[in-house]
């Protein structure tokens, strides 16, 4: 004789499924989520022939106009 059906397959295969599964370790907290250097992304305005000129020598602009800026601000030496 069968037993009395107690709910869906579903129900009893989520049922089933929660017993043998454990939940995620949570996430070990970070320190910072930026990079090594603490550079940061920024928006900024800049003139199209400053852009242009930090972008005729190809890849790695950016860093360049870092360094420029890093040199105006007396951060670095030129």
């Amino acid at each position: 004789m069968r037993t009395p059906h107690r709910g869906s397959a579903r129900d009893t295969a989520e049922a089933a499924f929660k017993k043998v599964t454990s939940p995620a370790p949570a996430p070990k907290p970070s320190q910072s989520a930026a990079p090594p250097e603490g550079k940061e992304l920024v928006s900024l305005r800049l003139d199209r022939a400053v852009l242009q000129h930090f972008q005729d020598d190809g890849p790695g602009w950016q860093d360049r106009i870092n360094a420029a800026l890093r040199v105006v601000a007396g951060l670095d030496k030129a």
